[in-house]
């Protein structure tokens, strides 16, 4: 029987939700083996994050090559940074059988929704707009010109929920991995991902049936 290929996942929202917060936790204790795609982007690293681990840290003339080669599944340019996802290595995952998870932005998002509409869409939203504002804040490494503009950009992203297929409301960050877990291995059980494996089994019963009579 062929390898049942892998699906994949895209978590999703605006910039100071939690995304990292979350797929970080979900990957700490990564009990379903999914496979993490790191982006690759012109901004500077946070503290504490690690090229190659968070993201690929690039300079600008290397993404825009990136985009010459069509490198990459998607890219986004955002508060004045590229953002964009290496195509390469999620096809080989995904016809390997493995999940491939991407942390990105809306923009970004909505492009893969074009390109790949089987993914799974997961839309991670604030409890309130007031708390978005208080966790970008609470960085500490924006200016505030530069915060005004991404509580714009947020309105005007959460407004785009409805392309996708999920929404989890990030109110602690237990409870959206315990939320996003689920999302996932209920679409590994829906008819249409398992139904061909079954009657794959049920042929190869009977056929194995009538071979011994």
């Amino acid at each position: 029987m062929s390898q049942q290929r892998g699906l994949l996942i895209i978590l999703s929202g605006p910039s100071g939700v939690g995304k990292g917060t979350v797929r970080a936790a979900i990957f700490k204790n990564n009990r379903f083996n999914y496979v993490y795609s790191v982006s690759a982007t012109t901004r500077q690293s946070r503290p504490g994050e690690v090229d190659g681990v968070d993201y690929h840290f690039v300079s600008r003339e290397t993404f825009e090559q990136y985009i010459k080669d069509d490198a990459l599944l998607e890219y986004a340019e955002y508060v004045g940074n590229y953002y964009g996802t290496p195509i390469q290595k999620i096809e080989e995952n995904l016809a390997a059988g493995n999940d491939v998870f991407l942390e990105i932005e809306v923009q970004g998002a909505l492009k893969v929704r074009e390109r790949m509409p089987e993914g799974i869409f997961i839309f991670l939203a604030p409890p309130n707009l007031a708390e978005l504002e208080s966790r970008i804040l609470g960085r500490g490494t924006d200016q505030p010109e530069i915060i005004y503009e991404r509580m714009q950009m947020a309105r005007e992203e959460i407004e785009l929920m409805q392309h996708y297929d999920y929404v989890v409301v990030n109110d602690t960050v237990e409870n959206a991995v315990e939320k996003v877990n689920a999302i996932i291995q209920s679409e590994h059980l829906k008819v249409e991902r398992v139904v061909d494996r079954i009657k794959a089994d049920i042929h190869d019963y009977f056929q194995e049936s009538m071979t011994q009579e």
